[in-house]
């Protein structure tokens, strides 16, 4: 009987220092009120987006949710109304896999609000597939949809500035690539429809996530705009979705123990669009509320520069 409960009571130590110096996360502090200012949150129906939009309509901004799905999204902005008491949260549909929808939502967004101070790229998908337009689905959602917003957004944006673009990468940017050809051609960056080939393809585009706002910074030097991206945590959310239900099943004790939940994401997307004082970090990655270095290829300016100039070319078609 001892021997068990030092094995329970050792294996019950092991995973809190697990949990407490791996998965759980800082909170983000601040009591700024955001009152007049206008934030748009892609992906922003549940999960991380969801509780980003909450905080930011709690400090009274006009939240605008950007998302694929009406009546999802209609029921998020309901329950963020009437959670924050901010009746200034609105849908406006947003498919992110659809270059065409992207300058729909842009076109509709610019003709109706007069602001624009956060653009909070928060929208991601895992999964096999191809965008409306043929690209890869995790480049077309997680990068180019978001490249072709942000160029499209970036005059409102200086005209209100100071203003923050804030993009949600991963930690996972570090096992990703650049493959130039394959989104050219309009391929899948991973061939296959293998969860390794899927989560490889999520990876590429959370590298692309970290280049894309390199790059941003650099052509924004000397504007009244800023631009951070950032590592979320290990978060259980829906971005699983895609899996066949045994790989979620496999997911799911492991999720329970483990991951935050997605107020706990939402923090460090908090950090980077309200903490004052980071400016001088922009183009910059952050993780667990603060700077972070990103990986080899996450600096390469070169990169980021071609990997510009390529989502400029396959956006113009």
């Amino acid at each position: 009987m001892s021997v068990l409960l030092c094995l329970t009571v050792g294996a019950i130590c092991i995973y809190l220092i697990v949990y407490y110096s791996v998965f759980k996360g800082a909170r983000y502090c601040s009591s700024v009120k955001l009152r007049g200012k206008t934030a748009i949150v892609t992906g922003s129906n549940t999960g991380i987006g969801k509780s980003t939009a909450l905080d930011l309509a709690k400090r009274g901004a006009r939240v605008i949710l950007a998302c694929r799905n009406k009546d999802k999204a209609e029921a998020a902005a309901f329950d963020i109304r009437t959670e924050s008491g901010n009746n200034q949260v609105v849908f406006m549909q947003l498919d992110l896999g659809s270059l065409e929808s992207v300058r729909s939502f842009v076109k509709t967004f610019l003709e109706t609000e007069p602001r624009l101070d956060l653009l909070i790229n928060n929208a991601g998908v895992v999964g096999h597939g191809r965008t409306e337009d043929g690209f890869d689905l995790g480049f077309g959602v997680n990068h180019l949809g978001h490249f072709l917003l942000t160029d499209l957004l970036l005059e409102r944006l200086q005209k209100c500035g100071p203003s923050r673009v804030v993009t949600v990468s991963s930690i996972l940017h570090y096992l990703g690539k650049a493959d130039f050809p394959l989104m050219t051609s309009k391929k899948d960056l991973v061939s296959g429809q293998s969860i390794w080939r899927n989560l490889q393809a999520y990876c590429d585009s959370k590298l692309c996530n970290v280049l894309f706002t390199r790059e941003l910074a650099n052509r924004l030097d000397g504007t009244s705009v800023t631009c951070f991206c950032l590592h979320p945590g290990y978060i259980n959310t829906e971005l699983s979705r895609s899996f066949s239900l045994w790989q979620q099943l496999l997911l799911v004790p492991f999720a329970k123990l483990f991951l935050q939940d997605p107020e706990g994401g939402s923090q460090t997307t908090l950090h980077c669009a309200l903490q004052e004082g980071i400016e001088p970090f922009s183009g910059r990655y952050f993780s667990n509320c603060a700077l972070q270095q990103v990986g080899a290829k996450g600096r390469d300016d070169a990169l980021a520069k071609k990997l510009w100039e390529v989502s400029e070319r396959l956006t113009s078609l």
